[in-house]
């Protein structure tokens, strides 16, 4: 009884010993900077839009803006509507680092009703996708 009791405590004392040699060895260690990999980056001003209430038969159109915060130029590939009744568009042509951008996205509002709809990028940004939202209420004339 009493070998395994100094054989449990010799091992709490050498785990607690290799816990802090751990700790130790972690902290004299030197850390990697946050390496910046050169890649394009989105700073959007605002990634949700509400139109609030919007006529019936009334296309509705939301303007995204943006500025590339990364190193590289940015190139958005593809802009896709969470539905056909939502149409984006987008620059087509590279985004010099700090230049800004735009983002449009028009709802055809058909029905009258709540409506969420997203409209997703797709880039060369650390991120490579990013959703934009759009909502309101469609209202009859």
């Amino acid at each position: 009884m009493i070998k395994q009791k100094l054989t449990l405590a010799l091992s709490l004392i050498l785990l607690a010993g290799l816990t802090v040699f751990a700790q130790q060895m972690a902290f004299n260690t030197p850390q990697k900077a946050t390496i910046n990999t050169g890649k394009a980056s989105f700073q959007w001003q605002k990634t949700t839009y509400s139109f609030g209430k919007i006529t019936q038969n009334k296309p509705a159109k939301a303007t995204f803006s943006f500025v590339n915060t990364g190193n590289e130029p940015l190139v958005i590939t593809s802009a896709v509507g969470s539905c056909g009744c939502t149409v984006a568009n987008y620059p087509k042509q590279p985004i010099r680092p700090g230049q800004k951008g735009e983002v449009t996205a028009v709802y055809n509002a058909a029905k009258p009703g709540s409506f969420n709809k997203t409209i997703t990028l797709t880039s060369n940004a650390q991120q490579t996708k990013t959703v934009l939202s759009i909502n309101g209420e469609v209202v009859k004339k």
